[in-house]
């Protein structure tokens, strides 16, 4: 199994150079500033999400960030992947299968009762990346957002 480790204040540096080459590769615009603020509270323990490195801890091969959520529908405290990235180097050789397969499990055991990952209409390369870690379309749901 491929090691994770839950990412802490001093995995600051580290989880935001992974965070920008993901952005550079999505080609979306570098934000330092706004990601290190989001992050932050995550790396200082915050109810609402975790990040984790993936890989060793001093040179992770990727990094997963999933915020929480409650769904009455889901049953209680659900997780969202918001972030998962593997270095294109590694890739393809069933690290993020192992992620997949292992975190929910343990979440699961801290009471997590659903995991959604998101993903654009025409991706089906990751479509198909989350259908084979068992993630399944919801018939007839569309999710939408409001920026606030």
């Amino acid at each position: 199994m491929t090691a994770l480790h839950l990412a802490r204040p001093e995995d600051a540096e580290r989880l935001l150079a992974l965070i920008a080459a993901d952005r550079a590769e999505r080609g979306l615009a570098p934000d330092p500033q706004g990601i290190a603020a989001a992050l932050t509270p995550l790396l200082e323990g915050s109810p609402h999400g975790v990040a984790y490195l993936i890989g060793p801890q001093r040179a992770p091969i990727g990094h997963i960030v999933i915020g929480f959520g409650w769904s009455v529908d889901a049953g209680g405290l659900v997780g969202t992947v918001d972030q998962l990235f593997i270095r294109p180097g590694v890739r393809g050789r069933g690290i993020g299968q192992e992620v997949l397969s292992a975190l929910p499990k343990a979440l699961a055991a801290a009471g997590l009762t659903a995991l959604t990952g998101e993903v654009a209409q025409d991706d089906t390369r990751t479509r198909a990346f989350l259908a084979r870690a068992r993630f399944q379309d919801r018939p007839g749901r569309l999710l939408m957002t409001l920026p606030l």
